[in-house]
């Protein structure tokens, strides 16, 4: 996924209300930029870390940059949380999820059992397939990408449901797009979320399908780049 525009480079002085931020451009202008991440956004952030965002003159909008890309000085991290669907759709039709690369119809949002499941495939001869995304920014010890950052009950809604759509006979997937560079591996935040990491060994045992990739980070673009270890 290509980014549109270039991305301007500011320098982090604070996130606050969730949504809101502070950010300093190279001209010592401060302006405030939308962050379009409703998470903790733990190791995501630091005051006088890099901050990348685009702006969108658009006098419809009330802001006018958004906050799109973490530079710790040592790692880029996607921060915008409509961004990975938009990554893992272009992954999908290119082939590069290579689980289900054999699948060429490609649905976003499906409707099923009172949810939303991120994306439905399907292919002539082979299993349907559900497959949720969650997008994967905190960093634990040992360079482990950790999910959730916070208590998800949504997130545990998706796993039930998952298991749900395997016993129905379907091909179920969920697939954790670890978007930092700093990170190697992948585990569930039971510390965070223990009932989330329950869950997912349930699902595991049930024949949910975990795929954890990683994407590859630049100011000009996002790709999915290789799948992780993980453990549970």
């Amino acid at each position: 996924m290509k980014f549109k525009d270039p991305l301007i480079k500011t320098k982090i002085i604070k996130r606050y209300k969730r949504f809101l931020s502070d950010l300093e451009l190279s001209t010592g202008e401060i302006i405030n930029a939308h962050v379009p991440n409703t998470g903790s956004m733990k190791t995501c952030w630091e005051p006088g870390w890099t901050a990348f965002v685009t702006k969108n003159d658009d006098p419809k909008r009330k802001m006018k940059y958004t906050w799109e890309i973490t530079d710790t000085g040592e790692a880029l991290i996607c921060v915008n949380t409509n961004l990975p669907n938009k990554i893992v759709k272009e992954a999908l039709e290119n082939g590069q999820i290579l689980e289900v690369s054999e699948y060429k119809t490609v649905i976003p949002e499906k409707k099923i059992l009172d949810s939303r499941i991120d994306f439905f495939l399907q292919q002539e001869g082979l299993p349907d397939v559900f497959l949720e995304v969650k997008n994967v920014t905190l960093k634990g010890p040992q360079r482990k990408a950790l999910f959730p950052d916070a208590v998800s009950t949504r997130g545990q809604k998706h796993l039930k449901d998952l298991i749900e759509l395997k016993k129905q006979g379907n091909r179920a997937i969920m697939l954790y797009l670890i978007n930092r560079t700093d990170v190697e591996k992948f585990s569930p935040a039971a510390d965070i979320d223990p009932e989330y990491a329950r869950l997912l060994v349930e699902a595991q045992k049930a024949g949910v399908e975990i795929l954890p990739y990683q994407t590859q980070i630049t100011p000009e673009e996002i790709v999915v780049s290789k799948k992780v270890d993980y453990s549970l």
